[in-house]
């Protein structure tokens, strides 16, 4: 207890130090990060560091501008490539804290490169398109089915800074991959989210997904959290936060079980039902083996009870605490989609897949969870 007391104060002093140049806490962490887990914090090191240094050198807000989407884009490549070609590797922490550090670097430098707060801003927001795969879902025209999934950052690190999520090692290893099924090609492209809840409330989800759920070009969209023991398919994802656990920025959801919050759209309120069916064919999907039993999860807490409908209208009338997912940000981004495709009229399936949760990092069981979650994918696109 001393030392998480200690280690509490530490990152309190930093924040208070750092409170004129207003990094955030995620960057602040970088500090106890490198102090912990050094190898991990600097693999990319090379990347990060270069970026920082050539953005000394600009000269103005265009120069600034294409040197941060490079870098942006150069970092995704390299964290995808290095899972992809790298057997030894399946570990999604060093794109996380590389990209952190560019972030850090815009904040830290912006101001003494005649930058604007709404310019640096707009840097920033580069980085976290560019470095997370949004701007890089460009499926092939020859593939005969398309396959759209997304992963989240780590989370809950002030708990244990060594912590990976197997989501984002699934979305890193699976981007970009062809893969031939009884004489169709499959092909998987993906996007990294974050652990924030004003991303959420910004509409980051929506933009990122509705060109595919709006003219139905692809043929799954399957978001993927971190969850329980097993993996569990989200029947019933509910509209509003109750979370008690912070996000990455030590941000709450302000919502609670006696009273959950419905988030925001922009400046609005999230508008849709309180509740939503995933359409993502669960059936199939269930039959891949592995070593971990794969639910169909309808279970759900509303203001009344908490139950395993069986259908949507057994949930009439009920207020959302929690959905399939919970109550934090995977079960709002499985929420999200689906109310989103619903809106637009989408036959496209899709739902959300809670993982196995891990302690830290562990190559050997990350390695079988995305292997089992590829099988998912394949089996449910395919016999569906």
């Amino acid at each position: 207890m001393n030392n998480i007391l200690l280690a509490a104060g530490l990152m309190l002093a930093a924040a208070s130090s750092y409170a004129s140049i207003d990094i955030t806490v995620e960057e602040i962490r970088l500090y106890k990060a490198d102090d912990v887990i050094p190898e991990i914090v600097n693999r990319y090191d090379e990347q990060a560091e270069s970026f920082s240094s050539q953005l000394q050198e600009t000269e103005n807000f265009s120069a600034a501008k294409e040197l941060t989407v490079k870098y942006a884009e150069a970092l995704w490549d390299k964290a995808t490539s290095d899972l992809q070609h790298t057997e030894s590797s399946y570990d999604d922490r060093p794109l996380y804290w590389a990209r952190l550090k560019m972030t850090k670097a815009l904040r830290l430098r912006g101001e003494s490169l005649g930058l604007t707060s709404k310019q640096v801003q707009q840097l920033i927001s580069m980085v976290e398109h560019h470095s997370r795969g949004y701007n890089d879902i460009k499926f092939q025209n020859d593939s005969n089915v398309k396959i759209l999934i997304t992963g989240f950052d780590p989370f809950l690190l002030d708990r244990n800074i060594k912590q990976s999520n197997p989501s984002g090692v699934a979305a890193l290893r699976l981007d970009n991959q062809r893969i031939e099924h009884d004489g169709k090609v499959i092909e998987i492209q993906s996007a990294m989210f974050p652990v924030r809840y004003q991303d959420f409330d910004d509409g980051s989800v929506e933009t990122v997904v509705e060109p595919y759920l709006k003219n139905n070009s692809i043929d799954m969209l399957a978001t993927i959290s971190m969850g329980r023991e097993n993996f569990d398919l989200e029947h019933f994802p509910g509209r509003r936060r109750s979370a008690s656990a912070p996000d990455n920025n030590n941000l709450y959801s302000g919502g609670s079980d006696e009273s959950p919050l419905i988030p925001k759209q922009g400046k609005e309120l999230l508008q849709g039902p309180e509740f939503v069916e995933y359409s993502l064919p669960y059936e199939a999907m269930m039959k891949a083996d592995g070593p971990y039993e794969i639910n169909d999860n309808r279970k759900v807490t509303t203001l009344n009870k908490t139950f395993e409908p069986n259908t949507l209208d057994e949930l009439k009338g009920e207020v959302a605490v929690r959905g399939g997912g919970g109550g934090y940000l995977s079960n709002e981004i499985s929420y999200r989609t689906v109310n989103l495709g619903n809106k637009l009229g989408t036959t496209v399936p899709t739902g959300h897949i809670h993982t196995p949760r891990i302690q830290e990092y562990d190559k050997d069981v990350i390695k079988a969870i995305v292997e089992q979650i590829k099988k998912m994918l394949v089996i449910g696109v395919t016999n569906s």
